[in-house]
Protein backbone atom coordinates (compact mmCIF):
# COMPACT_ATOMS: atom_id res chain seq x y z
CA UNK A 1 0.00 0.00 0.00
CA UNK A 2 1.50 3.63 -0.82
CA UNK A 3 2.53 5.38 2.17
CA UNK A 4 0.96 8.44 0.43
CA UNK A 5 -2.37 7.78 0.44
CA UNK A 6 -3.94 10.67 2.54
CA UNK A 7 -2.55 13.46 4.64
CA UNK A 8 -4.46 14.46 7.44
CA UNK A 9 -5.98 17.69 7.62
CA UNK A 10 -6.68 19.85 10.74
CA UNK A 11 -9.12 18.79 13.52
CA UNK A 12 -13.11 20.70 13.45
CA UNK A 13 -14.66 20.70 16.70
CA UNK A 14 -18.27 19.66 16.43
CA UNK A 15 -21.50 20.23 18.84
CA UNK A 16 -23.03 17.23 19.58
CA UNK A 17 -27.43 17.67 19.49
CA UNK A 18 -28.52 14.25 19.45
CA UNK A 19 -28.10 11.61 21.46
CA UNK A 20 -26.14 8.77 20.36
CA UNK A 21 -27.29 5.49 18.92
CA UNK A 22 -25.77 2.20 19.27
CA UNK A 23 -26.76 1.00 15.63
CA UNK A 24 -24.69 3.62 13.64
CA UNK A 25 -20.72 3.00 12.80
CA UNK A 26 -18.54 4.52 16.01
CA UNK A 27 -15.43 5.80 15.06
CA UNK A 28 -12.33 4.97 17.76
CA UNK A 29 -11.61 7.95 19.19
CA UNK A 30 -12.61 10.84 17.10
CA UNK A 31 -15.16 11.80 19.83
CA UNK A 32 -17.12 14.47 17.31
CA UNK A 33 -13.87 15.61 15.05
CA UNK A 34 -13.31 15.41 11.04
CA UNK A 35 -10.81 14.86 9.06
CA UNK A 36 -10.16 16.92 5.82
CA UNK A 37 -8.14 15.11 2.73
CA UNK A 38 -6.08 17.20 0.83
CA UNK A 39 -6.09 14.25 -1.99
CA UNK A 40 -8.27 11.18 -2.81
CA UNK A 41 -8.03 8.22 -1.17
CA UNK A 42 -6.57 5.39 -2.70
CA UNK A 43 -8.47 1.80 -3.06
CA UNK A 44 -7.05 0.75 0.07
CA UNK A 45 -8.04 3.33 2.32
CA UNK A 46 -11.90 3.08 0.60
CA UNK A 47 -13.21 1.44 3.63
CA UNK A 48 -11.36 4.41 5.69
CA UNK A 49 -12.64 7.10 3.82
CA UNK A 50 -16.70 5.83 3.94
CA UNK A 51 -16.31 5.51 7.56
CA UNK A 52 -15.12 9.28 8.18
CA UNK A 53 -17.59 10.72 5.64
CA UNK A 54 -20.20 9.40 7.64
CA UNK A 55 -18.76 10.58 10.72
CA UNK A 56 -19.02 13.82 9.67
CA UNK A 57 -22.28 13.50 8.18
CA UNK A 58 -23.75 12.18 11.26
CA UNK A 59 -22.24 13.17 13.95
CA UNK A 60 -23.73 11.09 16.78
CA UNK A 61 -20.85 10.50 19.49
CA UNK A 62 -21.49 11.32 23.12
CA UNK A 63 -19.64 11.45 26.09
CA UNK A 64 -20.65 9.21 28.83
CA UNK A 65 -21.86 11.95 30.96
CA UNK A 66 -24.21 13.41 28.29
CA UNK A 67 -25.29 9.78 27.94
CA UNK A 68 -25.73 8.97 31.75
CA UNK A 69 -27.62 12.44 31.57
CA UNK A 70 -29.91 11.67 28.54
CA UNK A 71 -30.99 7.73 30.21
CA UNK A 72 -31.97 9.22 33.82
CA UNK A 73 -34.14 11.99 32.23
CA UNK A 74 -36.00 9.61 30.05
CA UNK A 75 -35.97 7.62 33.18
CA UNK A 76 -37.93 10.20 35.48
CA UNK A 77 -39.93 11.28 32.70
CA UNK A 78 -41.08 7.51 32.26
CA UNK A 79 -41.83 7.42 36.15
CA UNK A 80 -43.48 10.52 36.21
CA UNK A 81 -46.37 9.46 33.56
CA UNK A 82 -46.23 6.22 34.35
CA UNK A 83 -50.07 5.22 35.59
CA UNK A 84 -50.93 4.42 39.27
CA UNK A 85 -51.77 0.71 39.35
CA UNK A 86 -55.47 -0.08 40.34
CA UNK A 87 -54.26 -1.61 43.87
CA UNK A 88 -52.34 1.44 44.56
CA UNK A 89 -55.92 3.10 44.44
CA UNK A 90 -57.51 0.41 46.45
CA UNK A 91 -54.93 0.66 48.90
CA UNK A 92 -55.89 4.14 50.11
CA UNK A 93 -58.04 4.78 53.02
CA UNK A 94 -62.03 5.01 52.68
CA UNK A 95 -63.91 7.38 54.73
CA UNK A 96 -67.29 5.23 54.85
CA UNK A 97 -70.45 7.56 54.52
CA UNK A 98 -73.52 6.29 56.80
CA UNK A 99 -76.60 6.36 55.05
CA UNK A 100 -80.19 6.66 57.39
CA UNK A 101 -80.76 2.78 57.23
CA UNK A 102 -77.26 1.98 59.07
CA UNK A 103 -75.53 0.83 56.53
CA UNK A 104 -71.81 2.60 55.81
CA UNK A 105 -70.60 2.83 52.55
CA UNK A 106 -66.97 3.66 51.04
CA UNK A 107 -66.36 3.63 46.84
CA UNK A 108 -62.54 2.05 46.53
CA UNK A 109 -63.28 2.10 42.69
CA UNK A 110 -66.36 3.56 41.02
CA UNK A 111 -67.63 0.88 38.38
CA UNK A 112 -67.56 1.63 34.51
CA UNK A 113 -70.95 -0.96 33.49
CA UNK A 114 -74.68 -1.09 34.34
CA UNK A 115 -76.12 -1.20 37.39
CA UNK A 116 -77.66 -4.23 38.91
CA UNK A 117 -81.57 -4.83 38.18
CA UNK A 118 -83.68 -6.17 41.49
CA UNK A 119 -84.19 -9.65 40.55
CA UNK A 120 -81.04 -9.99 38.32
CA UNK A 121 -78.74 -12.98 39.01
CA UNK A 122 -75.46 -11.10 39.21
CA UNK A 123 -71.64 -11.99 40.42
CA UNK A 124 -69.51 -10.91 42.91
CA UNK A 125 -66.47 -11.52 44.80
CA UNK A 126 -65.84 -10.60 48.30
CA UNK A 127 -64.04 -10.54 51.65
CA UNK A 128 -66.06 -10.73 54.69
CA UNK A 129 -64.51 -9.59 58.02
CA UNK A 130 -65.30 -8.69 61.76
CA UNK A 131 -65.48 -5.66 63.46
CA UNK A 132 -62.12 -6.76 64.67
CA UNK A 133 -60.34 -7.26 61.23
CA UNK A 134 -60.54 -10.74 61.81
CA UNK A 135 -61.66 -12.58 57.94
CA UNK A 136 -64.30 -15.36 58.17
CA UNK A 137 -65.19 -15.23 54.44
CA UNK A 138 -63.24 -15.13 51.08
CA UNK A 139 -64.64 -16.01 47.35
CA UNK A 140 -60.99 -14.63 46.64
CA UNK A 141 -59.71 -17.85 48.42
CA UNK A 142 -62.29 -20.14 46.84
CA UNK A 143 -61.25 -18.71 43.61
CA UNK A 144 -64.89 -18.60 42.52
CA UNK A 145 -67.52 -15.71 42.72
CA UNK A 146 -70.59 -15.76 44.49
CA UNK A 147 -73.85 -16.08 42.15
CA UNK A 148 -77.06 -14.82 43.31
CA UNK A 149 -80.01 -13.06 42.59
CA UNK A 150 -79.97 -9.42 43.83
CA UNK A 151 -83.02 -8.07 46.10
CA UNK A 152 -84.40 -11.37 45.98
CA UNK A 153 -83.40 -12.12 49.95
CA UNK A 154 -81.18 -14.64 48.78
CA UNK A 155 -78.37 -13.11 50.78
CA UNK A 156 -78.26 -10.76 53.95
CA UNK A 157 -80.00 -7.31 53.63
CA UNK A 158 -77.04 -5.40 53.92
CA UNK A 159 -75.69 -6.81 50.83
CA UNK A 160 -78.88 -6.12 48.89
CA UNK A 161 -78.89 -2.86 49.88
CA UNK A 162 -75.07 -2.11 49.44
CA UNK A 163 -74.89 -3.24 45.81
CA UNK A 164 -78.48 -2.66 44.25
CA UNK A 165 -78.98 1.05 46.24
CA UNK A 166 -81.78 3.20 47.98
CA UNK A 167 -82.22 4.65 51.42
CA UNK A 168 -79.07 7.26 50.67
CA UNK A 169 -76.76 4.49 49.06
CA UNK A 170 -76.41 5.09 45.31
CA UNK A 171 -76.54 1.51 43.38
CA UNK A 172 -72.84 0.10 42.80
CA UNK A 173 -71.95 -0.29 38.79
CA UNK A 174 -70.29 -3.16 37.47
CA UNK A 175 -66.95 -3.36 37.72
CA UNK A 176 -67.16 -1.41 40.63
CA UNK A 177 -65.52 -2.41 44.38
CA UNK A 178 -67.31 -0.95 47.54
CA UNK A 179 -66.31 -0.85 51.28
CA UNK A 180 -69.79 -2.18 53.30
CA UNK A 181 -70.15 -1.79 57.10
CA UNK A 182 -73.02 -3.27 58.43
CA UNK A 183 -75.14 -2.95 61.72
CA UNK A 184 -76.15 -6.63 63.00
CA UNK A 185 -79.60 -5.93 62.14
CA UNK A 186 -78.63 -5.86 58.24
CA UNK A 187 -76.70 -8.38 59.07
CA UNK A 188 -76.79 -11.96 60.86
CA UNK A 189 -78.69 -9.84 63.89
CA UNK A 190 -79.18 -12.17 67.07
CA UNK A 191 -78.63 -15.21 65.48
CA UNK A 192 -74.67 -14.83 64.47
CA UNK A 193 -73.58 -17.77 61.68
CA UNK A 194 -71.87 -20.54 61.27
CA UNK A 195 -72.24 -21.44 65.43
CA UNK A 196 -71.34 -24.93 66.55
CA UNK A 197 -71.36 -26.30 69.92
CA UNK A 198 -71.62 -23.15 71.53
CA UNK A 199 -68.77 -21.41 68.99
CA UNK A 200 -70.26 -19.26 66.09
CA UNK A 201 -67.67 -17.91 63.08
CA UNK A 202 -69.93 -14.70 63.45
CA UNK A 203 -71.10 -14.13 66.66
CA UNK A 204 -74.19 -12.73 67.39
CA UNK A 205 -75.14 -9.07 67.19
CA UNK A 206 -71.61 -8.46 65.06
CA UNK A 207 -71.20 -5.42 62.93
CA UNK A 208 -70.04 -6.87 59.83
CA UNK A 209 -67.46 -5.42 57.34
CA UNK A 210 -67.52 -6.67 53.52
CA UNK A 211 -64.61 -5.43 50.66
CA UNK A 212 -67.30 -6.12 47.87
CA UNK A 213 -66.43 -6.37 43.95
CA UNK A 214 -69.51 -6.65 41.59
CA UNK A 215 -67.98 -8.01 38.48
CA UNK A 216 -71.88 -7.72 36.71
CA UNK A 217 -73.94 -9.91 35.18
CA UNK A 218 -73.85 -13.65 35.54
Amino acid sequence: MSSTAFSLGTYITRNISTPCSSNRPVINNFDATALRFKSQLQKSSALEHQLVQAANEKPTLCTRREAIGFGFSIALLDAICQPQPASAAEATPCELTLSPSGLAFCDKVVGYGPQAVKGQLIKAHYVGKLENGKVFDSSYNRGKPLTFRVGAGEVIKGWDLGILGGEGVPPMLAGGKRTLKLPPELGYGMRGAGCKGGSCIIPPESVLLFDVEFIGKA
